[in-house]
């Protein structure tokens, strides 16, 4: 059952990423910094891969010491995601897109070390008071929420609707 969970997981969180990686890819140049009533593109689509990135950590504390980070602090800069303030800064579509396959890979590598004691757990995070098994339920919900409004944008400006990305997009598992 345990088997059967994680792969389910890693499968919807990779197609939930795919619907964001369509964003990331048929949004117009001229849009990527632009808001539509909030927040820029670009600062939806870091925002969303941030949190599937944090919540893919066993907790808080390990989250800004991960190698992509140390590699890649200009792009994190002072960690604003984790402020309750209004987001500044803006990203580059090329970094994005990076950190797209950065979380991609983390999910496949985090779930591996699950079992059914990590599982039922606690999630790791005092803001999230439940088990890790919803802890991601809840992050590829958090996905796909960002990413539809997303899409609704680029539809919006574009005409073109986003495809439907079933499970198991990308490497599969």
């Amino acid at each position: 059952m345990v088997t059967s969970y994680k792969k389910l997981v890693v499968n919807q969180m990779k197609a939930a990423l795919g619907t964001l990686a369509q964003c990331i890819a048929n949004c117009p140049e001229t849009e990527w910094n632009e808001t539509h009533g909030d927040y820029p593109f670009s600062q939806v689509v870091f925002h969303t891969l941030f949190f599937t990135d944090y919540y893919l950590e066993r907790d808080e504390s390990a989250f800004k010491t991960q190698v992509f980070h140390i590699e890649n602090k200009a792009f994190f800069r002072d960690y604003e995601e984790l402020e309750y303030r209004e987001p500044k800064n803006l990203y580059e579509r090329q970094k994005c897109d990076e950190y797209l396959n950065f979380c991609i890979n983390k999910c496949k590598a985090t779930l591996q070390l699950d079992n059914q004691e990590t599982l039922q757990g606690p999630s790791g995070f005092s803001s999230k008071p439940f088990c890790r098994a919803e802890l991601y339920v809840l992050t590829i919900r958090h996905i796909q929420h960002h990413a539809a409004q997303l899409g609704l944008r680029i539809q919006r400006i574009t005409g073109d609707e986003l495809k439907w990305i079933h499970s198991g997009w990308k490497n599969d598992c």
